[in-house]
């Protein structure tokens, strides 16, 4: 059920259980408008064949539904992708069967985006639909899950005029193919015969060119026509007993083989004769019980599809992994599969072997995990110890307490079975040994348990205890009523029924009076769906402890596969519990609270769905959050947290109202972020310094400055959560410094705030007189007039808007009178070129040295920070760095808080064209056409800004090429209005320039 590129799975058949195939519907892994079933047998052991039938006739049936018949029609096959996955037996180391077995790989494709577990269906569904069954026309593939898969390559298969059955085949070794099945093939790639557990002399006359023989490995594609034939067998008997509908009307059951059955009625080599009656093992005998039912049956098939060509692709270089009994071979299995250490699990202390693997688990404490050793789906609390060859599987939290006492040695599988009997659910613990072979005869030499002899078992035991008194019974490991589930005044039986088998506490007695059962009843009982939620909860519980941990250590990992798998699985009300958590005690952490608030506006926006609800991005200021928000402000954090839940709850029932909230708790965390960021004030230093007489103009200029790497990297939280590096440069525009500031004491006690902007004949000044504290409200709106040099006052303690005191008292009290600002920058709005915040800078310096206040140019870095976030402008820090600080320089801020920037001269220039490669389309069509018009002439070009400003500089092969580049720019069509700049690198950065009145 996953697209190929010319064709999507219409319909997918698993014979299993619905759940996992819808989850991986909802997760994105399976087409949205694909048909999903799952089929179970009408009754045991109908064989591949009959499973198969049945199957397609279920598919058939739903897709005539779907097209608006009312009876079955064969005519919907006619464009149909089906796809038929058969989970086979029972497989004694996963109680959910071998295609729902997770692997302890990586997620990868469409995957990433949404946390889940990768199991062998999942591998075996990706090498079908991108590398196997790629362009394959309408028609069925049957496939069984008891196998892993694996092709180098894409297989172009030639699809052209296909008609028949082809089947697809992987080498093997002539010693492997003895107990398994092999194709004979003529030179055209016919099939001639199946030998199936043959002698070794025969299956050699199958070998191929490389030595290896086609193994029969699974894939089956049927053609559209030849699914048409087998569905009308479904009618005729006696195959109508191979489907619900013949058994619904009354049909005996009939097992038939895919592969000894219906693929043998096509293989050239055999007669009608040597078909219909031919004694084959692995499938119904002519001879037996149902002898005239089965060789009637073989009739129908000869008949129906006698003729249809049956051909093989072999694949040389893929590979067959089918998913024997064997513990070892599947201990190995997952601890050589993929490079993870872990899989979906949570780990509190690292115990573990970069050699072992632990799969969707919970480890709490001490729990050493060696070297190949696995764990999976346990929830484990140390100290405890997992040797190497041992697989734990199924074990909950009250298991460890029992673990903790146990001998346990290495190659030792130990499991927790969820099984039902009848009204009852419980838990089943078995063991065994990674050696064992569950079904060799106790009496066998090579007949063991957990890894001992039967010998040494039956010293404190006897085989009728165990299979029973009757003569016949198959005495092996897997029919062995070893396990107790029930004490007769005891009730149920936990982990330590199976402590008394690896030699620990417990009696022979207490073991005997047990109702006991083997590993084949355990199976048969198998409580899958409990076993599904079993997984699930565990899966929910350990993302949300890496959440927490994530979180609470600074970690770079994305939240958002496991936000959406939570909300998908209708766990989002823990998860926000979790979040809730984290975000109320993080009070000495404000980046962690900040991001956590982010983190549940994602959880937020997940809920309303992709598309649904509106944009994330609006306004966050509806009255209904307020009260949340000032104890924010306020600094009660956990206060906050906790009115903005209570705030939430009224907003989850739509979608537009979920998306709202999500925007409210994004500016929650807007306003820790700049609290966060104001941490930055802890590196600004001043010192006295002389007051200059009242009246005497302080006048400083600055640089512009050129962002040439790194951008964005600087900008909050980034900054401090990452870590951020830029590099920049500071220029002056056409031999000028264009920014600048002055300031002077004046003996009215007021506030005169003068800014200018834009260069000279066509500059706009704004001119504000602050007489009381009210006129200082607007410091913190950044539009309001005159706001950035309000701000100045605030943040560089000119004034207290907090006070008890007017303004005027402030002022006379501190400086004897008022003072007059001034600012100005010859630069256009928006030019890119970090004017907003150098000029802040400018504008601090003036003051504290007509304030009478010394500082250093890092002091202003970082004061120019904490008034940014007083005026709720944000940004970063690379502006201020990039105008205050001459010359060239790569500046540093380390991924902690408080948020401290370094600065570090540099000599050699960067890499200009890197902040495109960054972000990539930001540039508007006519700058493209710009760049490439000038590309001969430049070395490397870059847009100034973060937004792509209105700057776009170059660096040119030749000087002296202003008139060149205004040539060719007034000779490119579609460029509009543009002006052109000499730009000369700054060394000075900040400059006084004078001291007089």
């Amino acid at each position: 059920c996953i697209t190929f590129k010319n064709s999507c799975w219409l319909s997918a058949i698993l014979i299993c259980y619905f759940h996992p195939l819808e989850v991986r519907q909802q997760r994105g892994l399976l087409p949205p408008g694909a048909l999903l079933l799952t089929v179970a047998d009408p009754k045991e052991r109908l064989g591949s064949g009959g499973a198969t039938l049945n199957a397609l006739l279920v598919a058939t049936e739903h897709l005539s539904a779907r097209a608006g018949y009312t009876v079955v029609t064969a005519d919907v096959l006619d464009t149909a992708h089906i796809l038929i996955l058969h989970t086979g037996r029972d497989f004694p180391w996963d109680g959910c069967s071998r295609a729902f077995c997770w692997m302890p790989v990586a997620a990868a494709g469409r995957c990433v985006d949404m946390e889940g577990p990768v199991c062998c269906l999942d591998m075996l569904l990706d090498c079908l639909s991108t590398k196997m069954c790629v362009g394959s026309p309408p028609g069925v593939w049957v496939c069984s899950t008891d196998m892993i898969l694996s092709l180098p390559t894409t297989q172009k298969m030639s699809w052209k005029d296909f008609s028949g059955v082809r089947v697809v085949s992987l080498p093997g070794d002539i010693s492997f193919a003895a107990h398994h099945g092999v194709y004979l093939t003529d030179a055209e790639g016919g099939v001639r015969d199946i030998i199936y557990r043959g002698s070794e002399e025969r299956i050699q006359t199958a070998a191929m060119p490389d030595g290896k023989v086609p193994l029969v490995s699974g894939p089956v594609f049927f053609s559209t026509a030849v699914s048409e034939k087998l569905l009308q067998t479904h009618v005729t008997p006696p195959l109508d007993g191979c489907t619900y509908m013949g058994m619904d009307s009354g049909a005996p059951p009939l097992q038939i083989s895919l592969f000894l059955d219906i693929l043998m009625s096509l293989c050239s080599d055999q007669t009608e004769t040597k078909f219909v009656n031919g004694e084959r093992p692995g499938c119904s005998s002519p001879l037996g019980p149902q002898g005239a039912a089965v060789k009637s049956a073989r009739s129908v098939l000869w008949r129906t599809l006698r003729g249809v060509a049956l051909s093989l692709v072999y694949i040389p270089d893929g590979y067959y992994d089918y998913m024997t009994a064997s513990g070892r071979e599947h201990v190995i299995r997952l601890t050589e599969a993929g490079i993870e250490r872990q899989i979906l699990s949570h780990i509190e202390l690292p115990c573990v072997s970069e050699a072992s693997r632990v799969i969707n688990s919970v480890l709490e404490g001490a729990v050493h995990v060696v070297a190949g050793a696995v764990v999976q789906h346990c929830h484990l609390q140390g100290p405890v110890k997992v040797h190497s060859g041992c697989l734990l599987s199924g074990l909950d939290l009250a298991s460890s307490a029992y673990m903790q006492g146990m001998p346990l040695t290495s190659d030792i599988i130990m499991q927790g079975h969820r099984v039902q009997l009848g009204e009852l659910k419980l838990t089943v613990f078995t063991v065994f040994g990674a050696h064992d072979s569950l079904e060799v005869p106790s009496d066998a030499d090579t007949g063991s348990f957990l890894n001992r002899t039967w010998s040494q078992f039956f010293n404190i035991s006897w085989p009728e205890e165990l299979w029973g008194a009757e003569c016949g019974v198959r005495r092996c490991l897997l029919d062995a009523r070893l396990f107790p589930v029930f004490k007769p005044h005891g009730g149920a039986v936990g982990l330590e029924g199976v402590r008394f088998l690896l030699g620990g506490s417990g009696t022979t007695e207490s073991w005997r009076a047990a109702w006991r059962l083997s590993l084949k009843e355990v199976l048969s009982l198998a409580d899958q769906q409990g076993e599904l939620r079993w997984r699930e909860e565990l899966f929910f519980s350990a993302g949300r402890r890496r959440a927490v941990d994530t979180l609470k250590g600074h970690t770079d990992h994305n939240l958002l596969p496991s936000i959406r798998a939570a909300v998908l699985g209708g766990q989002q009300g823990a998860l926000l519990q979790a979040l809730d958590s984290v975000a109320s005690s993080s009070s000495a952490d404000l980046g962690v609270a900040a991001r956590t608030l982010a983190c549940i506006a994602d959880v937020l926006g997940c809920l309303a769905g992709e598309g649904r609800g509106g944009l994330r991005s609006g306004p966050a200021a509806n009255p209904s959050w307020t009260p949340a928000f000032r104890l924010l402000e306020q600094g009660k954090l956990a206060a906050g947290v906790q009115e903005l839940a209570n705030q939430r709850a009224a907003w989850l029932s739509r979608p537009d109202l979920l998306v709202r909230a999500a925007r409210h708790y994004e500016g929650a965390g807007q306003i820790l972020l700049r609290k966060a960021v104001m941490s930055a004030r802890k590196f600004v230093f001043t010192a006295q310094a002389h007051l200059p007489p009242m009246g005497k103009w302080q006048e400083v200029e600055c640089p512009a400055r050129l962002d040439l790497s790194g951008g964005w990297s600087d900008t909050p939280p980034i900054a401090f959560e990452h870590g951020g590096v830029v590099v920049n440069m500071a220029v002056r525009v056409d031999g000028r410094r264009p920014i600048g500031a002055r300031a002077r004491r004046v003996a009215e006690p007021h506030l005169v705030l003068v800014s200018t902007s834009g260069a000279p004949g066509c500059s706009m000044t704004s001119r504000v007189v602050c007489e009381v504290l009210a006129d200082l409200d607007t410091h913190c709106q950044p539009h309001a007039p005159g706001a950035l040099l309000k701000a100045v006052c605030v943040c560089s303690d000119v004034v207290c808007v907090s006070s008890p005191l007017s303004l005027e008292q402030q002022l006379l009290q501190h400086w004897g009178g008022g003072l007059e600002l001034h600012s100005w920058s010859l630069l256009p709005h928006g030019s890119g070129l970090g004017t907003s915040s150098i000029l802040a800078g400018a504008v601090l310096a003036a003051v504290y040295r007509c304030t009478g206040r010394s500082y250093d140019t890092s002091s202003l870095i970082h004061a120019v920070l904490h008034l940014e976030q007083i005026l709720t402008t944000g940004g970063g820090w690379q502006d201020q760095v990039g105008g205050l600080v001459g010359g060239l320089k790569l500046a540093r801020s380390h991924a902690a808080l408080p948020l401290r920037v370094d600065v570090e001269q540099l000599t050699v220039p960067q890499d200009f064209l890197q902040k495109k490669a960054m972000a990539p389309g930001c540039e508007p069509a006519a700058v493209r056409t710009m760049m490439n018009a000038l590309r001969p002439l430049t070395l490397g070009q870059s847009l100034a800004g973060a937004g792509g400003g209105g700057f776009l500089f170059i660096l040119m092969r030749d000087a002296h090429q202003e008139e060149r580049v205004q040539q060719i720019l007034h000779s490119t069509p579609g460029l509009g209005d543009f002006s052109l700049h000499s730009v000369e690198l700054d060394t000075e950065g900040i400059t006084v320039l004078q001291q007089n009145a």
